[in-house]
């Protein structure tokens, strides 16, 4: 049974800067790209906002019925590789290694899903085809060193996905200038420098440029056109901007992306964290004071294209929002349990169905609207509010299975109570439930006896346990606070 009518999803596209709706190139399918890490150094919180954003629009886009498929890159070559491996005096291959596992870590403790992981290095003929095509329509050329560069004047939208339209603000500054048509033009593939990684290639020895690698590896696994590309908003310009100037030359269709989605900044006290800034927060850091379950719930709580700050009072209070809610999905799973199934709905229980649903409603309305996790939990709180405050001194029958209901949607796309509400060992959860209900019933016998000296002595050491007794009357409800 429908109990509402689903909104329809609409995005906010980076090119144009307007609202749209959600309309993918095939009914039912979703192709998307999110630029992955250069793997360098250690992953950080900033590294974490875009991951964890898109895997929430991700999870809400198959909660919707669409099949997902996310690919997100590693760049596994780069003068920032390059350089840190100089540093340390060992191999660039042991560099990518090491930041590469750092990453995949990462992901699994956010229960980030991507489908595919390309590497860069792994796509060199790839990328040596790509850039051969766009020398032959005319779009790239070959300098005397044998560099290939991208000729930007040949792509007449330059500027508009990052709406940098000033040519002057064009310029790239990450290769020499003297060999350039233009000093905005951008390399496709640089020529080999003594003592770095370089591999054959029809205009001499060389590595792949920068922004080549996302329109290769994009295209080869999505195709020639799809529908979500992601990353952090300061790769607009030059990256995206870049990457749709060549694919769109080398393919000719526009659109090559249908919407271009960024995240806003993590800042602490205001400013980027950046590396370059070093004022980076490493996930292996913060992991250790705060479980990721409390990470992701916090970096979810902002909508995705604003700023966010990191402050640890922040995480804290992220941390009693968890508890609250899963205290809540426990107390509602066990008031089920307890209440006998009832099909007829009386004035109080018509009006806390309307209240349940209205709040799951909400959490549709605000994910629908350009993936608002920020009111979607503002929703879902109030969802608990309704259970801790309606249903838990009077319970429902009806009113609780959609409120499980609600919180099972909120953690398809949330993903901080999967044990709760699927249990991971499902069968030790329900016997230590079924323990707990035994405690309680056996301190119900001594109040009845009147021995309250050992009933006030086994709540005691229950809440140590973190189950706290609520009595009322002489039936007793309890609950896990965490």
């Amino acid at each position: 049974m429908q109990w509402f009518e689903l909104p329809e999803i609409r995005v906010m596209n980076t090119l144009g800067r307007r609202i749209e709706k959600f309309e993918p190139f095939k009914p039912g399918l979703v192709r998307m790209y999110v630029c992955g890490p250069t793997v360098y150094d250690y992953t950080h919180l900033g590294h974490a906002r875009t991951y964890v954003a898109f895997d929430a629009i991700k999870r809400y886009l198959a909660l919707r019925g669409y099949n997902v498929i996310h690919v997100q890159n590693i760049t596994d070559i780069d003068d920032k590789i390059i350089n840190r491996a100089r540093e340390e005096g060992v191999d660039w291959r042991e560099i990518v290694e090491r930041y590469t596992r750092d990453y995949m870590e990462m992901l699994e403790a956010l229960k980030i899903r991507v489908d595919l992981h390309p590497r860069v290095t792994h796509h060199i003929r790839d990328i040596i085809e790509f850039i051969q095509a766009l020398i032959e329509k005319g779009h790239a050329y070959v300098a005397p060193s044998g560099s290939v560069y991208f000729d930007v004047t040949t792509y007449p939208d330059y500027g508009e996905l990052s709406g940098v339209k000033n040519p002057e603000a064009w310029r790239q500054e990450e290769d020499v200038l003297h060999e350039k048509r233009h000093p905005f033009d951008f390399a496709l593939w640089k020529a080999c420098k003594p003592g770095e990684p370089c591999w054959d290639s029809p205009w001499g020895r060389g590595r792949p440029g920068w922004h080549i690698e996302c329109s290769v590896m994009s295209s080869k696994y999505l195709g020639d056109q799809f529908e979500i590309h992601g990353g952090g908003q300061d790769l607009i310009f030059p990256h995206h901007e870049n990457e749709r100037a060549q694919s769109e030359a080398r393919f000719g269709k526009k659109p090559w992306v249908k919407y271009w989605l960024h995240t806003g900044y993590l800042t602490v006290r205001g400013e980027k964290m950046s590396k370059s800034l070093g004022n980076i927060v490493p996930f292996r850091e913060a992991v250790k004071r705060w479980k990721p379950e409390v990470i992701r719930l916090w970096l979810l709580s902002a909508h995705y294209r604003t700023p966010l700050d990191f402050n640890e009072e922040a995480l804290d209070q992220a941390a009693a929002r968890l508890s609250r809610i899963r205290s809540t999905i426990e107390l509602a799973r066990r008031l089920l349990r307890e209440t006998e199934p009832s099909y007829s709905l009386d004035e109080r229980g018509s009006k806390l169905v309307e209240m349940v649903v209205d709040a799951w409603r909400d959490f549709h309305s605000a994910m629908s609207n350009d993936f608002n996790t920020a009111e979607a939990l503002s929703a879902i709180e109030r969802l608990a509010s309704i259970v801790n405050r309606e249903l838990q001194e009077k319970p429902n029958y009806t009113a609780l299975v959609l409120a499980l209901r609600a919180f099972q949607d909120f953690n398809a796309v949330f993903a901080v109570a999967d044990d709760i509400l699927f249990g991971s060992g499902g069968e030790v959860e329900g016997l230590i439930d079924k323990l707990v209900d035994l405690i309680v019933d056996v301190r119900r016998r001594l109040r009845e006896r009147r021995d309250y000296e050992l009933a006030d002595w086994i709540r005691a050491e229950l809440a140590k346990l973190g189950i706290v007794l609520m009595d009322q009357g002489l039936k007793t409800v309890w609950r896990r606070v965490r």
